[in-house]
């Protein structure tokens, strides 16, 4: 359970990288607003409460592995990466630009502390996690693999061979996230492709499920803990969230998945993000 002091610090943190997620957006003119602010509790929990790494030491052999099979919400991964120190914040501003290391989609090839992975090509995140899980097992490595998926992404077939290898493979050190948002780039995902009942999914494919509220920093610190402490399944953890979380004018608002706020709403969605 997280300390009253430690909670109030990770929600600023939340804040603050919803802010930079704003900021950069603003400054590309294009991106993917929706799905960053909405995921941005996950990532901080992540990156700020369970995750072994040391951004001083992006390839310490010893680190946890991050597999972000959503390529498109790339600005959570960099603002946060920035805020935990992997590069200069001022970097930010430079997301989407000609030659900058921070381009649409993850790239490793660009060079950017942190990328474990290029991604982007929705459906096969979950194969690589797999991947890396499988190896760090048979090279008795003691890191875990996460992996952070969308909810119409599970649309994709490759996600759940993926899942059959995991359980196959007893991979208990794969803990993936499922961003429970609802929404897709064309609606709902009920009306575009409908995937409940989801835990039972995961459940018959062998997983072990936690669902919780994916926009609650205490519900979400807990259920990383239990999912580290399960042996002998993978584990997925369903997040509920909002797209757009923090910004009241667009959460839950389809729109937003692949816009960016121009200066007069990016000014009012960081004073939104301040009283959220």
């Amino acid at each position: 359970m997280l300390k009253p002091a430690e909670h109030n610090e990770l929600r600023e943190v939340a804040r603050t990288i919803r802010t930079d997620i704003v900021r950069s957006l603003e400054s590309a003119g294009s991106g993917h607003a929706g799905g960053s602010l909405g995921l941005a509790d996950v990532f901080t929990v992540l990156y700020f409460k369970i995750l072994n790494h040391k951004p001083e030491n992006p390839l310490w052999d010893g680190r946890d592995r991050v597999v972000l099979s959503i390529g498109h919400v790339a600005p959570v991964l960099y603002a946060t990466l920035a805020n935990a120190g992997y590069f200069p914040k001022d970097e930010l501003l430079t997301l989407r630009k000609l030659g900058s290391r921070l381009q649409g989609h993850p790239g490793k090839e660009h060079g950017l502390p942190g990328i474990e992975v290029s991604s982007g090509s929705l459906g096969q995140g979950l194969s690589v996690a797999v991947g890396m899980a499988l190896t760090a097992k048979i090279d008795k490595k003691k890191h875990s693999v996460f992996s952070i998926h969308g909810d119409g992404e599970l649309q994709e077939g490759s996600i759940w061979e993926a899942a059959m290898s995991a359980a196959h493979y007893k991979l208990d050190n794969l803990i993936s996230v499922v961003d429970r948002n609802h929404l897709q780039i064309d609606g709902n995902t009920s009306s575009v492709m409908d995937i409940e009942p989801l835990a039972d999914k995961w459940k018959s494919f062998g997983w072990h499920v936690i669902a919780c509220n994916g926009n609650d920093i205490l519900q979400l610190a807990d259920a990383f803990e239990k999912a580290k402490s399960v042996s002998e399944k993978p584990v997925v953890i369903i997040a509920e969230t909002k797209m757009g979380k923090g910004v009241k004018s667009i959460e839950g608002d389809y729109r937003w998945h692949g816009k960016a706020p121009n200066t007069e709403e990016a000014a009012r969605f960081i004073e939104e993000i301040k009283n959220s």
